[in-house]
């Protein structure tokens, strides 16, 4: 799933309007938008204030959004899945 479609989720479970998500974010309501539609990117440091917001946990908050920072970047490339796996070889 996505970052911005998982926010969505989290968010309407929490019953939470955007404008109320968006105010805790400090971005105005057509920029949370845009991040639920993946149409722009959340930041970092807006990660603990999701997981707050949310009641959902950090860290996998985070891998989420960092998957998807990953994902946006080699989504074009012929092989994505070589990539990968180097990069997890260089990671052990």
């Amino acid at each position: 799933m996505k970052f911005g479609e998982h926010i969505k989720q989290l968010r309407e479970q929490n019953h939470l309007l955007q404008r109320q998500l968006a105010n805790a974010l400090d971005v105005d309501s057509a920029m949370l938008s845009k991040i639920e539609r993946g149409e722009r990117r959340a930041k970092r440091e807006h990660i603990p204030i999701l997981a707050s917001q949310l009641r959902t946990n950090e860290k996998e908050l985070f891998t989420i959004w960092l998957a998807d920072q990953v994902y946006e970047i080699i989504k074009e490339e012929s092989n994505p899945s070589e990539i990968l796996q180097v990069v997890e070889k260089e990671i052990k």
